[in-house]
């Protein structure tokens, strides 16, 4: 279902890749690329949207429940809707220039770069080299973006980079890099709200009052 929204086609019997590279009209290099993103984004431990999906799961909801609360908790602006600030970035990058004064007045203004450093990975998400690696070799621009970036941040890129520059060298529509994080991050969600179930177990934390002790209570 969530392939069909992605490429307004009636899902099929077909990886998922392939069925992307069909409807986008990849060749095999361009379906490799989707395959690849969707296996590093597919899962990463008990982040927002996997904890949410989890929650879900734990209640009894039907998976499909469970995949909407991740999609929810993906939506976010701190998760994957950082795909869409990393857009705006690129956006505003002046076109024939070298990327670093365009860069450095965002820095201005914002609060790092979005798309720069991950607080799990001080040395850099593997996810977004793995993804990154082929993009790289084949497009000096995105190289310097790249470099100039680090320099500026000493960050480097992170797996929403990484989505939007994909998205970028395909030529697909904008949304897509949030797409293809979102349905290879289902597959994960799925995983984790099957596990939980066959747990049996509700997900309840505690919560410890820590504010003024109300008028008038006995010591």
């Amino acid at each position: 279902m969530l392939l069909a929204c992605l490429t307004g086609r009636p899902p099929g019997a077909a990886p998922l890749h392939r069925q992307c590279a069909a409807a986008w009209g990849l060749d095999d290099d361009g379906a490799e690329w989707v395959r690849r993103a969707l296996v590093l984004t597919a899962d990463h431990e008990l982040n927002a949207s996997g904890f949410t999906a989890r929650c879900v799961a734990s209640t009894g909801a039907s998976l499909r429940a469970a995949v909407i609360g991740g999609l929810a908790a993906l939506s976010g602006s701190r998760h994957g809707g950082t795909t869409a600030r990393v857009e705006a970035l690129w956006d505003g990058l002046a076109r024939d220039d070298a990327p670093a004064p365009s860069l450095r007045r965002h820095l201005e203004g914002a609060d790092g770069l979005p798309g720069f450093g991950h607080p799990l990975y001080p040395r850099g998400d593997p996810r977004a080299e793995a993804l990154l690696a082929p993009l790289l070799r084949g497009d000096p621009r995105l190289r310097d973006l790249v470099a100039a970036a680090e320099a500026l941040t000493g960050r480097r890129p992170s797996i929403d980079f990484a989505l939007v520059a994909l998205r970028r060298r395909l030529g697909l529509e904008r949304g897509s890099a949030f797409g293809l994080f979102a349905l290879g991050r289902s597959i994960g969600w799925i995983a984790h709200a099957l596990e939980q179930r066959r747990s049996g177990q509700l997900i309840r934390p505690r919560a410890v009052y820590v504010g003024p002790e109300p008028a008038g209570r006995p010591a």
